[in-house]
């Protein structure tokens, strides 16, 4: 990485993201948008206020209408346009054997030891996926099928189970590749066929490009960070460093943005480019804006950090103006919602709180009953 010639804050780079995500964007004048940006890259479906509290978040439909559910990075459930779903399909597939290798984690020792190379491993599991289901299929219940029809480099014993099955990151990589998205809304997940289903796309269109979504989204970022998000080696996401980057110091240290992005970044080091400081939103706990391996930059007190990206029981982010400030718990009894929301320096809440709790509460059917204490 060449020494950068432009120099931003964090403050630049936060002010960036939240633009770039639109969660600045208000509902058009006659409802909701039909789209949002961060479908590029995929909304993560995780807990009751996920993908669709994070389109609702940026003025977008909150609905699953022309819209389809997969696992693809990390393994996680994200929500893309149906009608990109092939070239998705193609975007969020390994890139190499030992870019399956990673994503794949401790699987890949057993294939490897029966000399099963892990590319084509994925394939075999997604063939047999793909003949198990014909219909709509619990995940059980597909997990039980792959047991008896694939050997036992596949699978492993799983103590909470108390049963032999398939390894989970194959099982859910290789799903989307062959034409299997999830049923929105269901728990334990059912598996469908994509209807019309053709395989995966032979190129990739440059705003499903990964790489390039990230340092779009979540720029300015490192080729680590990128793989960090991706679960992919760093030197995978080095070979496809989109040739239009340029690089960029924040707060001194070297990171890259696409160059169509450096002005709108720089114009951001000013506070009246920015969001209105008056913004208040309730980010979901896996939100986009949380999903940056930089969280340094996302929150710079690390006791904030702690309590933000808990390992269990995470709780979602309070954002005012450009800044994550605290966190906000749901406590639901029957149809009323409260919400226990904490502010990491103390000081009150912002009015905004309240009408965006309002709007928490509507969005999961149910009335808002006010603050609790923590």
């Amino acid at each position: 990485m060449a020494t950068p010639t432009t120099s931003v804050g964090a403050d630049a780079v936060l002010r960036f993201r939240v633009r770039a995500q639109q969660l600045d964007r208000p509902e058009g004048r006659g409802g909701p948008h039909d789209d949002a940006a961060v479908l590029d890259l995929g909304v993560q479906e995780t807990g009751p206020d996920g993908a669709r509290w994070a389109l609702a978040l940026r003025g977008a439909a909150p609905t699953y209408d022309d819209r389809v559910l997969a696992w693809t990075l990390r393994g996680a459930p994200h929500l893309y346009r149906r009608g990109e779903v092939a070239e998705v399909a193609a975007a969020t597939v390994p890139w190499s054997e030992a870019d399956a290798a990673k994503r794949i984690f401790d699987a890949s020792r057993p294939l490897r030891a029966a000399g099963i190379p892990v590319l084509d491993a994925l394939d075999e599991v997604g063939r047999v996926m793909r003949q198990v289901v014909t219909g709509p299929a619990v995940k059980g219940e597909v997990s039980r099928a792959l047991h008896e029809r694939l050997p036992a480099a596949y699978q492993r014993e799983c103590r909470p189970c108390g049963a032999v099955h398939v390894f989970e990151q194959p099982f859910r990589l290789a799903a989307l590749p062959a034409g299997l998205e999830l049923e929105p809304g269901t728990s334990p997940p059912v598996l469908r066929p994509v209807p019309g289903w053709a395989g995966r796309a032979a190129t990739v269109p440059p705003h499903l490009d990964v790489v390039r979504a990230v340092l779009r989204l979540l720029g300015p970022a490192t080729p680590q960070e990128v793989a960090g998000y991706v679960d992919a080696p760093v030197r995978e996401v080095r070979q496809r460093w989109p040739e239009d980057a340029v690089d960029v110091a924040v707060d001194g240290r070297a990171r890259s943005i696409l160059a169509a992005d450096l002005d709108t970044l720089v114009a951001c080091s000013d506070a009246g480019a920015g969001p209105d400081p008056g913004l208040v939103r309730l980010l979901g706990p896996f939100d986009l804006f949380l999903q940056g391996r930089d969280r340094e930059v996302v929150v710079p007190d690390e006791r904030a950090r702690k309590d933000l990206w808990r390992t269990l029981g995470r709780p979602g982010g309070l954002l005012v103006g450009h800044r994550v400030v605290g966190t906000w718990r749901p406590r639901s009894t029957g149809g009323r919602l409260r919400l226990q929301v904490t502010r990491w320096d103390g000081a009150p809440l912002p009015a905004g709180v309240e009408r965006e709790a309002e709007r928490l509460a509507t969005f999961r059917g149910q009335a808002f009953a006010g603050f609790v204490e923590g």
